[in-house]
Parts: C-alpha cells; structure tokens; sequence
C-alpha cells in the first residue's frame, strides 16, 4: 500500500512538473543522459503510471469528433467528463490539453489546470490565445483569432488520481472561402476541323482553404471527362499564406452545335456546416467551321427588274469566319464576275444579263460543291411600232386600220389619244368613213402594269385629203346694212392640198383683205367692203382636188338723217320704237288735259294759252301740238308721224 501512495506522487509529480528536464536534471548531470532518460526512462515510466491509474478507476470524458470554425472567428472546444465511482469523488483532478505537433505524431502541452491553478504554457503558438474554462461537468478550450495552421487535433486530458483518468480528442477545422471564380476563354477561333481537344477556357479559385473544387458546364449542364472530347485539367498551389488557389483549365473538342453554346465553370467550397457554390459568368466561344449552305439573292431593286436598272446580289453561307465568294453566270462557269466580298453589282443591266447567277464560297476547309444560285430576269420594252408609219393620206370617207406594237417581256397594254383626249384601247385603232377632223396626230401608248416603270409611245399623222370645204353649214349669207357702212365678210375653208380662197365683189369698188391666213388644213380670209349700193359677193376656194363657192348677198339700206347719230346695228326699227312711245305719252297728256279743263279745273288765261294754243288749220285734219324743244328735227319727226305721213328718210 505504501508503494502504491508512492508511485501515484511520483507519477503526479512527473506530469506536473513537465518539461522532463525539471524531474530529472542533476547539477552534475551530463547532456547525453538527460536524452536517454527522456527517450528511454520517461515514456516506460509514464505507462506504469497510466496502467496503474486504470486498474483503480475510471473517468468516462466525452468530446467533439471535430469542430469547425471561419478563419479568424473564436473556436470553442468542450471536454466533458465524469468519474465512475460516484461514492469516491476525487477532491483533486488535474486538467491538461494537448495539440499535434504540425508534420509529426508528437504534441505539445498548451494548458494545466487543477484545483489550485491555472497556467497556459509560454512559447507556444497558443500562448496569449487561449483561455480555458471549467465546472463540475467538463473543462472547454476557447482559442481567439483562429489561423489555418490551427486546424489540428486537440487533446483533453483529465487525470483524478485514484478515480481514475481518461483522455479525448477533437480535430479543429478551420474555413476560408475562396475568391469569385476568374473565367478567361479563348480569344482565338476554334476550329471544328481539330482532330483533338482545343483549349475552351480556364477558371481560377484563389485564397480558399481547404482546397477548392471546380465543375465545368455547357449550357447548364455538367461536364465530365471523357477521353477524346472532354479534358479537364487542375492546377493545385499552395500559397505561403496557406491558402490554395486551383486552377482549371478546359479542353474540348467543338462542333458546329457549339457556336450558341454557353460555357461556365462553378466553384465548390466547404464552410462549417455546408457547402456552398459560386458560378462564373458564362461565356461564348468562337467556333470556325466551313460554309455547308449557301443562299444567293437580289438585295436591290425590289421587284421586278427593269433594263437600265442597277442590280444588287448578295450571297451568304453559314460558315464561320464568313467566307469570300466568287460569282458567275450558269452559262459560264469558268468566267468569274468582278465583284466584291459577298456583293455583286451589275449596272446598267440589259436583257442578255437575265440568266442563272451562282456564288461559290472560298472556304480553305473544302466543300467546293457548295453553292448559292438563283434566276436574274431582265424585263425589257422595245420602242412602239406603229403601222402605218409616221403619216398617212386618207381620201374623204375612207376607212383606215392602224396597228401599234411594242416587244415586252411581260404582258402590255395600248391605249390610243387625239388631241390629249382617249380614243380607244388595244393594238388596233379603226378609223371610218374619213372626215377633215379625222385629220391630226394619233398617239398610242404602251405601259406594263406589273411594271409601270416600262412605257414607250408611237405617232402616226394622218391627213385626210379632199376638195374644199366650208367651216360652217351656211353656203349662202344675206345681210342688210345701210349705205355707207364698212362690212367684213369672213371665209374660212379647209382641205387638202391647202385651199386658195379668192373674191368676186359686184356692187362695191371699195373693198379690201383684212385677213388672210393658212394652218395646216384650213385657209381663213376676211374682206371689208363699203356698202353703197346692194352688193353680190362670191368666196372661191379651190385645190387640186375641187371647188367650193360662198355667196354673200348684201341689201343697202338708205340711212336716216337724225341730230344724233345712230349707228347702222340700231338701224330704223330704234326709231320707230321711239316715235311710238312719244306718240303715247303725248297722247296721255293730251287726254288728262282734256278732261281737267272740261270739269274745270284749269283756268285758260294768257298764261295758258302762251303754252298750249291752237295754230291755224293748214290742212282740215291737222292738228298740231307745240312743245318746247331744242331739237327742231325730233318736233318734225314727231308732227309728221301723228298726221300719219309716213315718208322715207331720204324725204325729210
């Protein structure tokens, strides 16, 4: 028994007092022995003691497999304990812990505690950031400020002496998430010819702990490795901050179907607790790949072409880079058209350029049979021709058929005009039963409604010949005018060959042309002549196709001397208006007068009869009413006029 009590104070006193070199360092002692004894001595006696403890109680302590914290947060690891022997609590019980060394199994002691005190180790790497609590239950270790290199095992060691000891341990891990992933695709094309895997792009994850992973996607959907098509390849360093930065760089082998396609790559990364993912933006990458389609066509003008018009075709194929092209005509194929890029430009087009056109793309990757096509059409309109041609003579009454006709390569239509004014539609224009206003120039227009740019026109002048004719129905005019008056006498005839027009005047020396002029088909002339006696006049018109004859018969008519003059359209029906209307108003005022000195109403004194008196009978019938006046000749008129001596003018 007292071997026992002696052995458990030497164990204590060895754990307490560590390190070793305080338990067995002599004044004397030399450096080779204190090795041997740490090496040799210490750990054999160190067993003895446990398996000695063991044999007597037993602590039963509970601890955390791992705890994990962010770096640079505070990490709290418990120990709980307790001792099986409930009645023989221990009154002393000693607490240590422990870390791993970093690179080996050894560790190091970084705290001790018992009843008495508590002490943290010096130079270590936990001195001044630990602090270690404790109660009836267990003991936790709080270590402020967590670093990486503090991701380590922790030991908890509880000794009660004689009611027993046991020890635990909990591995502490520590979390930094990484930077947001880095993308860089290529800047270069990527050829779909490649035989093997072409670099895509690469993702980076740097300052991450522990070591970040990185997923590939296309369009969403996960990449794997697969030999020959998908290749992955990660770069791991470790940075002297302890941090690891991975690297991914992405080989894959293009197709066409991946000119859309959208490539991206995700970092996953553990945080206590979870895991958590970030993605990178996504990016497109240029895929090359030779033209398999090409499609040929009119970029300008829109619609129908025309001859003169500028024409514009454009080809384009579906391959990447665009290629150039080559254009020529189906007819002739070994002949290249001058052109540039995808365009060719034809100006001015004329109808020997409508064909099958072709464009070939120059792709360096092959497939020469591809190629676009399409059919030029040149739409033309040739100059009317109408028939007959330029001018036709017709004979009065004669019919005639005229005929236009213009080529066109579309569908036409013609429509006839005189004198701006429609006269029929069609190729054909009848003329029947020819007159002198048949004569004249006949248009006919020829459009293209599909294209109403195309239109040409064509003339024929047609001239209708025949013997005079008058303008006007009258062959015979009868006139009356007084003696001494100026007549003009107008003829106007039409024909062809041009009538000449000559005048035959009896009755009248004095007579002169005032106007003679000609158009095309008709002569004009106008003669003035004096009146001074009844006159005959005859207005010849001759050509080499006829006569015609107009007769003018001219009355003379004495003229009537008068104070005021009046001109021969007035003639002598104004006076015998005025005569009447006078006699009438006289003839009322003669009747009122009458009548209001019957009932006596006027006196007659001298007055009276100086205005109104009888005159002396000249005659048995004749009355004679005086009226003042200042035109003597007017009283005459009107005098002789009641009397009812109607006398001509010569006679006055």
């Amino acid at each position: 028994m007292q071997a026992q009590s002696l052995l458990r104070v030497c164990c204590l006193q060895l754990l307490v007092d560590a390190p070793l070199e305080r338990v067995f360092r002599t004044g004397y002692g030399k450096q080779q022995n204190m090795a041997l004894l740490q090496t040799t001595f210490l750990p054999l006696f160190l067993h003895m003691c446990l398996l000695s403890w063991s044999a007597w109680a037993k602590v039963e302590l509970t601890m955390h497999e791992s705890v994990e914290v962010y770096l640079g947060d505070s990490a709290q690891i418990p120990c709980q304990y307790s001792f099986t022997d409930a009645n023989n609590e221990p009154s002393f019980v000693m607490i240590q812990w422990f870390v791993k060394s970093v690179g080996n199994s050894s560790r190091m002691r970084i705290f001790y505690g018992d009843g008495s005190q508590q002490m943290v180790d010096n130079n270590t790497d936990y001195t001044g950031r630990i602090e270690v609590t404790s109660d009836q239950q267990g003991t936790q270790l709080i270590i402020q400020d967590v670093q990486l290199y503090d991701e380590r095992e922790f030991f908890c060691q509880v000794n009660g002496l004689a009611a027993g000891n046991a020890e635990g341990k909990t591995h502490l891990r520590v979390f930094a998430p990484p930077e947001a992933p880095v993308m860089e695709g290529v800047l270069t094309g990527i050829s779909v010819t490649n035989e093997v895997p072409s670099k895509v792009a690469s993702c980076e994850a740097r300052n991450g702990f522990p070591k970040p992973n990185i997923t590939w996607y296309r369009n969403s959907m996960p990449l794997m490795s697969a030999p020959g098509h998908v290749n992955v390849l990660i770069l791991v360093t470790r940075e002297s901050s302890g941090f690891y930065s991975v690297q991914s760089t992405l080989e894959y082998k293009v197709a066409k179907e991946d000119k859309d396609a959208h490539f991206s790559c995700e970092v996953s990364f553990f945080v206590p607790g979870a895991i958590r993912t970030v993605e990178s933006n996504g990016i497109n990458v240029t895929i090359h790949y030779p033209t398999t389609m090409v499609e040929l066509w009119k970029e300008s003008p829109q619609g129908l072409v025309k001859e003169g018009d500028t024409v514009e075709l454009r080809c384009q194929g579906d391959g990447n880079p665009p290629p150039p092209f080559i254009f020529n005509r189906e007819q002739e194929p070994d002949v290249d058209l001058e052109s540039s890029g995808d365009v060719l430009m034809l100006s001015p087009v004329s109808r020997k350029d409508s064909g099958i056109y072709q464009c070939h793309p120059l792709d360096s990757d092959g497939y020469t049979d591809v190629k676009g096509e399409m059919q030029l059409t040149v739409h033309y309109l040739d100059p009317a021709v109408v028939v007959p041609k330029d001018s036709e003579v017709m004979l009065k009454g004669e019919d005639l058929t005229a005929t236009c006709n213009a080529l066109s390569s579309l569908k036409t239509s013609t429509v006839w005009y005189k004198d701006g004014k429609q006269l029929g539609s069609g190729n054909t224009l009848h003329l029947k039963d020819a007159s002198y206003e048949t004569t004249g120039e006949y248009i006919c227009e020829v459009t293209v409604p599909s294209l109403p740019a195309l239109h040409t026109s064509g003339s024929v002048h047609i001239i209708v010949q025949g013997g005079p004719q008058l303008v006007g129905a009258e062959q015979e005019v009868q006139l009356e005018e007084a003696t001494g008056r100026m007549v003009n006498l107008s003829c106007e005839v039409q024909g062809h060959p041009l009538p000449s027009i000559s005048w035959s005047i009896i009755g009248s020396q004095i007579w002169h042309e005032v106007v003679n002029k000609a158009t095309e088909h008709v002569t004009h002339s106008v003669v003035s002549v004096k009146v001074t006696s009844d006159i005959s006049a005859l207005c010849n018109a001759s050509n080499d196709m006829g006569t015609e004859v107009k007769a003018f018969s001219i009355k003379a008519i004495p003229r009537v001397t008068s104070a005021a003059p009046f001109s021969p359209a007035e003639g002598s029906g104004v006076i015998i208006v005025v005569i009447i209307l006078c006699l009438l108003l006289l003839a009322i005022l003669g009747s009122v007068l009458y009548f209001l000195h019957k009932k006596g109403k006027i006196p007659c004194g001298r007055s009276g009869k100086q205005e109104i008196s009888t005159k002396e009978k000249t005659t048995k019938d004749d009355i004679v009413v005086e009226m003042k006046t200042n035109t003597k000749n007017e009283e005459a008129v009107l005098l002789k006029a009641v009397n009812g001596d109607k006398k001509g003018p010569n006679d006055q």
